[in-house]
């Protein structure tokens, strides 16, 4: 391989034929920052605005792109249902429905409550809902079929556990609907391919006051330590 040095006296480009350009640099950053699928190792939760918002500052200020994230999946682990993991989805599945999308629930663990829903702002005719008794294979069947639909905005699922190769199925499917899936489980996955994982911490001790949450994030593009937070699940009380 031969290698040509450029002589010392070549000029160096300048702005006039467009390298280095101010509009250039801006075009890149504007770029980087604004889409979720274009990232730097060296960027830290609370960078950039790609994001949709939590609802609650505190849980944005250390997910990337300051919110959830437009597609994919991710993954929420709990040791008990009922800890406010559905309260830190309020806001998110609120503006679903002010969009006009649907939301489809998979195998949830216990029946929905329909006042609470409508309290919160959740148009329940939007609302899909695939019984627990659904056999896995229909459950996941509907899961991908709904995440590749324009119109579904959101999915959650209670699955425990998942093989790697239905996950990155999952998350491709969310890609290509241009929809946010949300995994519930109760362990964590070392070897899950998911992007993010949040964790929400054991039950209290005393009592069944879940008016706010031990929030970490122990996986996310960019992170290269675990976040936590507290979040007020009831911010207007």
């Amino acid at each position: 391989m031969t290698i040509t040095r450029t002589p010392s006296n070549t000029p160096e480009p300048t702005t006039d034929k467009g390298y280095s350009h101010p509009t250039n640099i801006q075009g890149i950053e504007k770029l980087l920052h604004g889409n979720p699928n274009l990232w730097r190792g060296c960027d830290m939760a609370g960078q950039g605005f790609h994001g949709r918002s939590t609802g609650f500052p505190q849980l944005d200020d250390i997910l990337p792109g300051r919110g959830w994230p437009q597609s994919g999946l991710i993954e929420i682990i709990t040791p008990c249902w009922g800890m406010g993991e559905l309260q830190l989805l309020i806001p998110l599945m609120r503006s679903v429905i002010e969009r006009g999308k649907w939301i489809l629930w998979i195998a949830p663990p216990y029946l929905l409550y329909a006042p609470a829903l409508v309290q919160a702002g959740i148009d329940t005719d939007q609302v899909l809902v695939v019984k627990r008794e659904t056999s896995c294979k229909d459950a996941l069947w509907s899961m991908e079929k709904a995440l590749q639909t324009s119109n579904c905005g959101l999915v959650l699922a209670w699955q425990n556990w998942l093989p790697g190769k239905v996950l990155r199925r999952l998350q491709l499917a969310a890609e290509t609907g241009s929809t946010l899936g949300v995994l519930f489980k109760h362990s964590d996955s070392k070897h899950s391919p998911l992007p993010i994982r949040l964790q929400i911490k054991d039950c209290p001790s005393k009592g069944d006051d879940f008016s706010t949450a031990e929030v970490t994030v122990i996986k996310a593009r960019g992170n290269f330590r675990p976040l936590t937070t507290q979040v007020n699940l009831y911010p207007h009380n």
